[in-house]
């Protein structure tokens, strides 16, 4: 979990980055004695050298794109390797036992 002195930096990142100024240490310092905060001193230089030609815009708008890309595709006209079948039989299987768990109950996600 990240600590207050953490947290304090990034949100004086963000400030930064939102009024197109570049990040420093001693531009961090600053928001964060005007705000009224006291950090270790090393972290505003920390954070300022973490984001040294980091568009932090960029990295926010792009939270969780490329993290979970999903694996290639295989050819369109490829034969299933010989254990694939069977496999993707069991996966069909456990879904309809799902479906079918949440209809016992009397109720589902979205009733």
């Amino acid at each position: 979990m990240a600590s207050k002195d953490e947290l304090a930096c990034v949100y004086a990142a963000l400030i930064l980055a939102d009024d197109q100024v570049a990040v420093t240490a001693d531009k961090l310092t600053t928001i964060l004695k005007a705000a009224g905060v006291s950090v270790e001193p090393y972290w505003p230089s920390l954070f300022a050298k973490a984001l040294e030609g980091i568009s932090i815009k960029e990295l926010v708008s792009n939270v969780g794109s490329s993290a979970g890309a999903a694996p290639a595709a295989a050819p369109a006209g490829a034969a299933p390797a010989a254990g694939e079948a069977p496999a993707e039989a069991k996966k069909e299987e456990k879904k309809e036992e799902s479906e079918e768990s949440d209809e016992d109950m009397g109720f589902g996600l979205f009733d």
